[in-house]
């Protein structure tokens, strides 16, 4: 699902999203070649109508979401008991032209060189986990499936 879509769904944790991930550093999990997972930092931007990622062409992460699109995307916390929030974003990442970036938009807290690569990733699947008093309080959120055809790369294996 579309950033643009899910913040018109859901508002208040597309807010809090926003909150703590735009132009924070945060941890992208990609997966490597061989099938092992990856984890690099990145700043992602939203730019109210994407989530977007920006990074150098010949980054290994950049060339983890050509082949495999799909991603995990964590924000720091403020300290050891999730202090702020926690989330955790799960989706795929598009290559984008470096023309349609939100660097033209003058939100971005460090304006993303021309020659970086640009990653639009979609909102699949959404974690956060607050502390509360009586512990930590998760909220769930995934995106309305659609069933692809059996035999289509997206398509859930069969159990």
């Amino acid at each position: 699902m579309s950033w643009a879509r899910f913040a018109a769904d859901e508002g208040r944790l597309a807010e809090f999203l926003r909150e703590r991930l735009h132009g924070r550093v945060a941890y992208l999990a990609t997966i490597a070649p061989g099938g092992a997972p990856r984890v690099h930092p990145v700043t992602p931007v939203i730019d109210g109508r994407r989530l977007l990622v920006f990074m150098e062409p010949s980054s290994p992460k950049g060339h983890d979401l050509q082949r495999d699109g799909r991603y995990a995307l964590h924000c720091g916390v403020e300290d050891a008991r999730g202090g702020g929030g926690e989330v955790l974003v799960r989706g795929r990442g598009v290559v984008r032209p470096s023309s349609d970036d939100a660097a033209s938009t003058g939100d971005t807290p460090d304006r993303p060189a021309s020659r970086y690569v640009t990653f639009e990733l979609s909102v699949d699947e959404i974690i956060v986990t607050r502390a509360g008093s009586e512990g930590p309080r998760h909220t769930r959120w995934r995106a309305p499936r659609s069933s692809p055809p059996a035999d289509s790369p997206g398509a859930a294996p069969s159990r």
